[in-house]
């Protein structure tokens, strides 16, 4: 008597192996990511015009910056000493070594001070406007280029937003000609690729005006000892002898 067996394929069974298939057809999308080189030169020819710009600006800001602090560090080192001797030389007569002590001394207080001591026998008030005249001198060098760095901190972000109302044309002219077939990634793509000149604008505007502002900051605290010097230096003028 032959024996025939059923081979019976339970449900369960089934699932079990079409299982990987699925969970291979289900396999998460992946998601890609964009180096920051590749969102600046991915906003077509506009947004690179825009992103280069950007690039010459904060080259521009950080030459500035260095420049002006230096200059500015330079000016602000004022010997103690310097006012006390010359008094002294003043008080005694001694012009010349007054004029000399100047000559060797290079800082704005020193020039000044030089313009003052080259006036001495005119009129206080002559001497009081060739050292005014000296000061305006001075400060104009030191302010020198600060404007231009106030123009990058106001003038980048609106390139940035420039580059972004560019880049949101053209995303729009990209899905109205794909008529139908518009789909959100698109879109989005569109937008994020447009929003990095603004990105971009914004943190070179941000560091040019702080940058801008510290220097300012700088330059006052100068000016105040180029005239708290110059006042002493006139003062001494005026004392009867």
């Amino acid at each position: 008597m032959a024996l025939t067996f059923l081979q019976i394929e339970l449900p369960g069974e089934a699932n079990s192996a079409a299982m990987p298939a699925a969970t291979a057809s289900m396999a998460e999308p992946t998601q890609e990511t964009l180096s920051i080189m590749d969102l600046m030169l991915s906003g077509g020819i506009g947004g690179q015009i825009i992103m280069l710009l950007m690039v010459l600006l904060s080259i521009a800001m950080v030459y500035i910056f260095v420049n002006r602090m230096g200059a500015i560090k330079r000016a602000n080192k004022i010997d103690p000493q310097f006012m006390k001797d010359i008094k002294d030389h003043v008080a005694s007569g001694n012009v010349q070594s007054a004029i000399n002590l100047c000559e060797r001394s290079d800082s704005p207080v020193a020039r000044m001070i030089l313009k003052g001591l080259t006036r001495i026998g005119k009129p206080l008030q002559d001497i009081s406007a060739s050292i005014e005249n000296q000061g305006k001198l001075e400060i104009q060098r030191l302010e020198r280029n600060l404007p231009y760095l106030a123009t990058i901190a106001g003038g980048a972000p609106m390139l940035g937003l420039l580059g972004t109302v560019i880049g949101m044309i053209l995303a729009f002219q990209e899905m109205a000609n794909a008529g139908g077939g518009v789909q959100i990634d698109m879109l989005a793509e569109g937008i994020y690729v447009a929003m990095t000149t603004t990105a971009a604008g914004l943190v070179v505007g941000i560091f040019a005006y702080f940058g801008y502002n510290f220097l300012v900051t700088r330059v006052e605290s100068v000016i105040y000892k180029m005239e708290t010097s110059s006042t002493e230096f006139l003062d001494l003028l005026d004392e009867p002898v």
